[in-house]
């Protein structure tokens, strides 16, 4: 049996409270990706063009700094990773998340938290954030998931 982590990024709670429940139902660790400058609401304004998140997403080499040091990836095999949907892709944090250690030989498995979009690139856009390692688009998994449904999902990789 593989060793898990989910790992998360959430700026509001949602994705935070969905990881929470799919590491409980996959039996595995939990990680928080945090900023080094936590997200305010002004930041998450989506319509407002100067927000933070507005121009961290417009600017694809943007690396929002993150707590780093206090993780050691060597121990999983595979990485449940997950993070809200931004402009129908991965926040830049993640990439910060997956530069900052060394994923070589693990399998990461994408989950996400959208208002409405999918995954769209996020994969493609992550890959090369991890070099040697595989990542693999999984669900998007809004609304409140029963742990059956979790477990299924974290059994099948």
């Amino acid at each position: 049996m593989s060793k898990k982590l989910v790992a998360y990024f959430s700026a509001s709670g949602t994705t935070a409270r969905t990881a929470r429940a799919l590491a409980e139902a996959a039996g595995a660790d939990l990680y928080e990706i945090r900023p080094r400058v936590p997200y305010t609401h002004a930041d998450l304004n989506w319509m407002d063009k100067t927000a933070r998140s507005t121009l961290e997403m417009k600017n694809p080499a943007s690396r929002p700094a993150i707590v780093t040091g206090d993780l050691d990836p060597a121990g999983y095999d595979t990485i449940l990773l997950g993070f809200p949907i931004w402009w129908y892709t991965a926040p830049t944090i993640i990439n910060s998340f997956l530069e900052a250690y060394d994923f070589s030989g693990k399998t990461i498995v994408l989950f996400a938290t959208s208002g409405g979009s999918g995954f769209g690139k996020a994969a493609e856009g992550l890959r090369a954030s991890a070099p040697g390692a595989v990542v693999r688009e999984g669900k998007v998994l809004n609304g409140r998931q029963s742990a059956e449904s979790l477990r299924a999902f974290a059994d099948a990789l």
